[in-house]
């Protein structure tokens, strides 16, 4: 099998922290996402999107990161997607909950803006306006995410971690890059720490980091 990713890529990672924290033997094929690579020929045929995490097994093609990691994970016969049935909804539950509404709030509401002009308005004050709803729709995520879907479990979907562990923790990694306090959600806190103790988690992240570093430096020359 052959993984098309980008390290920067949030989705991407969601991807390979599991690659790597399963052991999983597969090619990896960096697609340079800031020199345009996405766009090439070659890869447009694979996901005319333009994006990744695509995966190839032998002819067969598949892309978006949750069908990915599914997939993967079935091919492993990973305790990280148990076969049952109830086990697999609640997983699946998960990371639905996390593509839909958290992504939508914090990572295009707060963090991507804060990452690219390409996800702000051009209006300064309509995007004030913007940040500051989907300030309110995070944390209120936030506390659910703390309360009802970690609590006092180590792992989103309770004592085991699963492929929700590893989509949600790419997202709510993003929130680095706002500085987002995750002292009031302290099961959060918890979790992330213990997601962040992952050996696997400092390769998969080390390029993340790196842009976090870069953009922190260009905010303090600017400011």
């Amino acid at each position: 099998m052959r993984l098309h990713y980008d390290p920067i890529s949030t989705t991407s990672r969601a991807v390979t922290l599991f690659v790597a924290h399963a052991g999983l033997e597969i090619e990896l094929v960096h697609v340079n996402l800031l020199a345009g690579e996405q766009l090439a020929p070659a890869f447009q045929a694979l996901n005319p999107g333009g994006k990744v995490p695509v995966l190839e097994d032998g002819d067969f093609v598949l892309t978006e990161c949750s069908a990915i990691l599914k997939y993967l994970a079935d091919a492993a016969g990973s305790p990280a997607y148990p076969a049952d049935r109830r086990q697999r909804a609640r997983i699946n539950e998960r990371m639905d909950w996390f593509n839909t509404g958290f992504s939508h709030s914090a990572n295009y509401g707060l963090a991507y803006p804060a990452l690219s002009p390409l996800f702000r308005l051009d209006n300064p004050e309509a995007q004030a306006m913007v940040e500051h709803r989907a300030r309110g729709q995070t944390a209120r995520l936030f506390e659910i995410l703390d309360r009802d879907l970690i609590g006092d479990a180590p792992f989103v979907c309770g004592a085991e971690l699963s492929i929700a562990d590893c989509l949600g923790a790419a997202y709510v990694s993003l929130m680095d890059l706002v500085d987002y306090d995750l002292r009031p959600y302290p099961n959060v806190a918890r979790w992330m720490a213990t997601m962040r103790a992952l050996p696997a988690w400092t390769p998969t992240y080390a390029a993340f980091e790196s842009l976090k570093a870069a953009l922190r430096d260009h905010a303090r020359q600017a400011g």
